[in-house]
Order: C-alpha cells, then structure tokens, then sequence
C-alpha cells in the first residue's frame, strides 16, 4: 500500500477510537485538514495527553507520478481509494511531492 505523510496537530475527539487533525501540505503549498481515526493515520497509542504535532500517513493511490517544470517529481494521488479518506472539504485528489509519499506500507 501506498502512503502519503501528514502532519497531526491535535486530539479532537474522544469517541472511540479516538479522532485527530491532520494536515497534507500539496506542492502548490496549500495545506489540507483530515479529520480521522487515531488508529488510521498512526501506528502510536494517540490521546489528548500526547505530545502534538505527531507524524502520520493517509492510505492513498497513486493516479500519475511525473516531473514538474523544476524536473521535482510530483504525484497526484487520491486519497479516497483505498479507504475513502477525504479532506474536511470533501476533497481526495492532491499533487504531492513524490518524497511525501511512503510506499509499501503495510499498515498505517
């Protein structure tokens, strides 16, 4: 499976399992927030008493993978596949910087 690294600012929400905020910077420097489970974006126990900002990834799949004018290579990936996340917006598409992206991630 493929990965995109995001950013969690907070605990949001104690419902179970646990809801967080996240952020995905996409190469155009726009900063997109996820409201997700804890357990779908990190591995880590996440609580309202651990420290903030953590690391974590939202499954995606890739549509396109290319170089961009500065030959940077960007993908456009689509978060809604394959677990149906979606930005609190309603959006699942994004160009991100290759580097942004960790493949063969077996589970989040």
């Amino acid at each position: 499976m493929t990965a995109v690294q995001v950013t969690i600012s907070s605990f949001i929400d104690e419902s179970f399992p646990g809801w967080v905020e996240c952020w995905l910077e996409d190469v155009h420097g726009r900063r997109w927030k996820f409201n997700e489970k804890a357990p779908v974006v990190s591995a880590k126990d996440l609580w309202t008493d651990t420290e903030y900002p953590q690391p974590g990834l939202i499954a995606c799949t890739v549509l396109r993978r290319a170089a961009n004018a500065s030959r940077r290579y960007v993908a456009t990936i689509d978060t809604g596949s394959p677990w149906g996340i979606e930005s609190v917006e309603g959006c699942t598409v994004f160009e991100v910087f290759a580097e942004q992206l960790e493949d063969d991630v077996a589970e989040v």
